[in-house]
């Protein structure tokens, strides 16, 4: 199937489209997708808008090789998992299609990586094999093509010292890191950056107590002297990225979108405003699965933005995702 057009959508019309034939492809050409449209006897010629495509629970990608594609598999993405938990893989037969999906999606929002020094604050995901961010940030590092730019595992005096430097000279920076390791640096130093854009990828990973959004960044702004912390909302099971500018409201690239399910029914599609688990439309994930019931709970907006509220616990996923079993 052709997929160069997914990066060419500008509308919703063509998002639509485009979406609906991906979906006929994947009945048909993903094992487990096929199996599980089979198991809810759903008719698929029948289905004629997005909002009547099931989505595929995301704990399939423990268990299951969800892959629609012939090709052989280049990477396997790894999600970090935590003790006694089954880590989700992600098998990609075309890691060109996720470096054009990440790259073409920061663009959309922040312009040329080349812009930027991108420095990296990721210690959790550089611990461990197999990490997709880990892949997309180092990809960011060699596109940007500045010396500083890289990644700081402990050194965090020299990751002060060029954050100051780079600054007042007035560059454009991308600091990205997981939100213990940038509360462990502002305990450590104080900041008042001016150019320089803070992007949490989410996440205490165990190793702190978890905080409401809203109070993670108002420390974040505190201790780095910034009026707004970014955001990046992304997974191992997917091929793109959300970003947020501020105040935890995400946008999509154009080949992306958000839905809500219903709680107590997970085939029920809600309407804008009402909180409910997050559905994930990724057309760049043609090779796997584009359909995705994530365990996260959010608020879709206007114009494709969302709002990420939390995680469903053990027996809420229990609760609304009985199809699994």
């Amino acid at each position: 199937m052709k997929i160069n057009n997914i990066f060419d959508i500008n509308t919703n019309h063509d998002f639509e489209k485009i979406t609906l034939e991906i979906f006929q492809f994947q009945a048909e050409n993903c094992p487990i997708y096929r199996d599980f449209l089979n198991l809810l006897k759903v008719d698929v010629k029948s289905v004629k808008s997005i909002y009547q495509i099931p989505f595929l629970p995301i704990q399939f990608f423990k268990s299951h090789q969800i892959i629609s594609s012939k090709e052989p598999v280049q990477r396997v993405f790894l999600s970090s998992g935590t003790t006694g938990n089954t880590q989700s893989k992600h098998f990609v037969t075309d890691l060109s299609l996720y470096e054009k999906s990440f790259t073409k999606g920061f663009e959309n929002f922040y312009g040329p990586i080349e812009d930027y020094t991108v420095l990296a604050l990721l210690p959790s995901y550089l611990e461990r094999d197999g990490s997709s961010l880990i892949y997309m940030v180092n990809d960011f590092i060699e596109k940007s093509n500045k010396p500083k730019s890289g990644f700081y595992l402990n050194n965090l005096e020299e990751l002060h010292k060029n954050l100051i430097e780079l600054d007042k000279k007035g560059e454009k920076v991308l600091l990205i890191g997981v939100s213990f390791a940038l509360l462990d640096l502002i305990e450590t130093f104080n900041f008042k950056l001016k150019n320089t854009i803070i992007m949490e990828t989410g996440g205490m990973k165990g190793r702190r107590k978890e905080l409401i959004r809203e109070e993670l960044h108002q420390v974040l702004c505190n201790g780095f002297g910034v009026e707004k912390i970014h955001s990046e909302y992304g997974m191992t099971e997917l091929l793109s990225q959300g970003y947020s500018k501020g105040n935890g409201i995400f946008e999509c690239p154009p080949w992306m979108k958000i839905l809500t399910r219903d709680t107590e029914d997970a085939l029920t599609i809600l309407p804008e405003g009402k909180s409910g688990g997050i559905n994930v439309i990724d057309l760049a994930n043609i090779n796997s699965c584009s359909f995705i019931a994530t365990q996260d709970l959010g608020k879709t907006y206007k114009n494709g933005m969302f709002e990420v509220l939390g995680r469903f616990d053990d027996s809420d996923i229990r609760g609304c995702n009985l199809m699994v079993l």
